[in-house]
């Protein structure tokens, strides 16, 4: 699977991934082959680029969790940029409430963990896609957290807005990895001003820009190794630094490197004084990082595959060594010097790998399976269910 950008694309390549409109309807079928019409419909979707398969490369697979994500990231970013330039322009809201409510009915209740799917991001949408992968994990966790109804709703709110001053500081600004002590402080007053903007909006609910102000402060505190107290920080404020970290450290960029689920996570636990263990907890409870499939590096420098997640430690889960084909768990290893640690995750862009799933069976090893679905199948649902 490789990105091409928009003005590289060609006709005869075949889509990687599935591309849905606004509406949630899909438009374009993993697989399929673009056609000159396709590319111009790209083009007028805004859309810096796409994957496509290689030409020997087979469909990678996605399970109808996966396919649903992607339709549902799809369907909510147009709204909440427009409800963003809206609240930007006018000093008013109107879907906030709705989108809040969409957001946290269909993540806000999870019982099982979820796969969490970043999406291509450029700096004209940035700041939307990474609103809603926050409010996402926001209604995760606050559900994971057994938050009052009251505070889901504020925290997932706060999600979707507390970014909002940065939407007003100059693009060319915001594209820069480093900024100048002059351009820090130019966001730094739009950031400012984009709280007053909260406060006017959200008379009724103070807590909505204190959940963003105290956020921002802690993770400025982070940045500058300042002293903090999570503990004088609402509940709320916390949960958002945990979100807010791990998005941006994750997000896929054009230009930008992105970390993987693996690293972002151990800087979550190896900051306890700003991230709140508790939530980091409940973190690796909600979201499938190491899971079968995955394929990891060592602390040895070889490389192996995840067989069997670990519900008591997610970093410490049954691996097949790509070396010897030797199982280990992790968990379960002897103390000492030589101990097996996973230090990260294989830099690959998909995962392309189909798990022979009565094999391992036969081994002993008890995995979850899980439901691979194609994009036809899965339209034919959707249509059915809203006809």
């Amino acid at each position: 699977m490789i990105f091409v950008k928009r003005d590289d694309l060609k006709t005869g390549m075949r889509l990687a991934r599935p591309i849905y409109n606004r509406n949630g309807v899909l438009l374009y079928e993993r697989n399929s082959k673009l056609t000159s019409q396709g590319i111009v419909s790209i083009k007028n979707f805004g859309l810096i680029g796409i994957f496509v398969l290689e030409p020997a490369e087979p469909v990678p697979p996605m399970t109808r969790e996966d396919l649903e994500f992607e339709r549902f990231q799809t369907m909510c970013v147009f709204s909440i940029q427009e409800e963003l330039v809206t609240i930007l322009r006018m000093g008013k809201t109107a879907k906030i409430p709705t989108i809040v409510s969409n957001i946290i009915k269909n993540y806000g209740h999870l019982n099982t963990k979820i796969k969490f799917m970043q999406n291509l991001r450029s700096t004209e949408d940035y700041f939307y896609k990474h609103s809603l992968n926050v409010a996402i994990l926001c209604a995760i966790l606050t559900h994971a957290m057994q938050m009052t109804v009251s505070e889901q709703l504020e925290t997932v709110t706060a999600a979707i807005v507390h970014d909002i001053g940065k939407l007003s500081a100059p693009s060319n600004i915001l594209a820069k990895d480093v900024w100048t002590p002059e351009e820090r402080e130019r966001v730094k007053m739009a950031e400012v001003a984009g709280f007053g903007l909260l406060e006017h909006i959200f008379t009724d609910s103070p807590n909505i820009k204190r959940i963003c102000m105290q956020s921002q402060a802690n993770l400025e505190n982070l940045e500058n190794e300042k002293e903090t107290d999570i503990q004088k920080m609402l509940l709320p404020a916390r949960v958002l630094c945990v979100a807010e970290t791990f998005d941006t450290m994750t997000a896929m960029q054009v230009d930008k490197e992105p970390s993987s689920e693996v690293a972002a996570l151990k800087y979550l636990m190896d900051h306890p004084d700003y991230f709140d263990e508790n939530i980091v907890e409940a973190f690796c409870k909600s979201i499938k990082i190491l899971f079968p499939g995955v394929s990891v590096e060592l602390n040895n420098k070889e490389k192996a595959l995840v067989l069997v997640e670990n519900p008591a430690n997610i970093l410490e889960p049954m691996i097949l060594t790509f070396r010897d084909n030797k199982l280990v768990d992790l968990y379960n290893q002897p103390k000492g010097p030589d101990r097996l640690e996973i230090t990260d995750i294989m830099k690959t862009m998909d995962n392309r790998y189909v798990m022979d799933m009565d094999l391992l069976k036969k081994q002993g090893v008890e995995v979850e399976e899980p439901e691979y679905v194609d994009d036809r199948q899965e339209e034919e649902e959707y249509t059915s269910q809203n006809n």
